[in-house]
């Protein structure tokens, strides 16, 4: 094998991230760490608003770690890895969905709503 046919590396200097970004992407994660944690500790939002508010942060904090730690974009050489990304996303979401789907129809038919426990032992 003659050194031309090795492939050298590519250049990966339009994918990886500079110091400046990845403090951003360090310092954004911080504040919305920060801010779940304030929320529910310090009580800032009400009880019925502490789960969509955790879930509001989380999935921010989700978004920025992509965009700044794991180089998602819509770049031509990134976009293999987002159309990956976007279909675990809508696998998942397909299996957890159709769990939840599943097992709520699951608890409706179990035991009809007129009928108690007591009365269920009773009948052959």
């Amino acid at each position: 094998m003659s050194p031309h046919q090795i492939s050298a590396p590519r250049d990966h200097k339009n994918t990886h991230g500079s110091v400046a970004s990845y403090t951003v992407g360090f310092v954004a994660s911080l504040i919305l760490t920060g801010l779940s944690f304030g929320a529910i500790m310090g009580r800032w939002v009400s009880h019925d608003m502490a789960l969509p508010t955790l879930v509001c942060l989380a999935v921010l904090q989700l978004l920025i770690q992509l965009v700044f730690f794991l180089h998602m974009g819509t770049a031509p050489e990134q976009r293999s890895d987002l159309a990956a990304l976007v279909f675990t996303v809508l696998i998942l979401a397909t299996i957890v969905a159709g769990s939840l789907w599943v097992m709520h129809n699951a608890n409706i038919n179990m035991m009809p709503t007129g009928m108690s426990t007591d009365s269920a032992k009773l009948k052959p």
